[in-house]
């Protein structure tokens, strides 16, 4: 997910907006506020949205097109994002946002909350907020608990509600996402009584040798047909899950080729993508980058 051109102003930049696999998930109980403590292990993937951001001075104004269909301003992650960081500058600054959906919403591959970082990690940057990262990863939880895994950029393990985060180095492997037609709403899945709720907490290295699943994926299926017969599927080819509370399903293979042929004989009714794991995410290496651009500019 290459961004950068050198030779063009930074406000033509295309920042990346990565997806991510939750590669197990593990549900080990409800807290009294509501939320659920879970152990995950996130993975990026060198596939996503993009975002453009041109900055207006001495102005608090901002747009974002084109308008995600449905999704009001006030409920926009990246506008909220957007605001969060605004109430930090010592004066007022705007952006024109553009966006390049290509990740699916409703997923679990995490396109609004990746879309939600890009815009605090680009912005912070842009505007010259000097917010450190885990003032931005502190943001980012107000708007949902996996935003500070894409603002830290690391592939982790993930406890709490998932911002507690631990980084972990995963071998390299390729990966086949499908995408079911339904939409699975999260909410609503850690909402059902009948989610388990009772896995029980384990140690990160006995995690990493053990069987991995995801306590979501039962109910999922019961709930969306579809995604059942998506998994049921590509588990013919390889070892399969869903990836948070779905409706993507995604198999790992070793290498790119292998990936690529499952997904020529993937059935016309499902979309798909094959996408390599990162352990570093695209955007933590554009921030590199422009960083490192910035400095031999100087």
């Amino acid at each position: 997910m290459a961004a950068i051109d050198k030779d063009s102003p930074m406000s033509a930049m295309r920042w990346p907006a990565p997806a991510k696999l939750n590669l197990f998930l593990h549900v080990n109980g409800r807290r009294p506020d509501g939320y659920h403590e879970l152990q995950t292990l996130f993975i990026f993937l060198n596939h996503g949205d993009w975002l453009e951001f041109e900055v207006i001075p001495a102005s608090d104004r901002l747009t974002l097109s084109p308008a995600i269909p449905g999704v009001p301003d006030e409920q926009n992650l990246i506008i909220r994002a957007a605001r969060l960081l605004q109430a930090r500058l010592p004066s007022p600054q705007g952006a024109h946002i553009r966006l390049e959906k290509v990740l699916p919403m409703g997923g679990g591959i995490g396109g609004g909350s990746s879309d939600a970082a890009t815009t605090l990690v680009a912005l912070n940057h842009l505007w010259q907020a000097g917010l450190s990262e885990d003032e931005l990863a502190e943001l980012g939880v107000q708007l949902g608990a996996d935003v500070p895994v894409f603002v830290r950029g690391k592939a982790a393990f993930a406890e709490g509600v998932g911002e507690r985060l631990q980084p972990v180095e995963l071998p390299s492997a390729w990966y086949l996402v499908l995408k079911p037609d339904c939409h699975v709403a999260t909410a609503a899945v850690f909402q059902d009584p009948d989610l388990p709720r009772d896995t029980p907490k384990m140690a990160l290295h006995n995690l990493l040798e053990g069987e991995w699943k995801n306590d979501c994926e039962l109910l999922v299926k019961k709930r969306h047909p579809e995604v059942a017969n998506a998994l049921g599927w590509l588990l013919e080819y390889a070892p399969s899950r869903m990836t948070g509370t779905g409706a993507c399903v995604f198999a790992q293979f070793e290498d790119e080729v292998a990936a690529r042929e499952v997904l020529a004989k993937v059935p016309r009714e499902w979309d798909g993508f094959v996408a390599k794991g990162e352990n570093i995410s695209p955007l933590f290496a554009t921030l590199q980058q422009v960083s490192d651009w910035g400095i031999a500019k100087r």
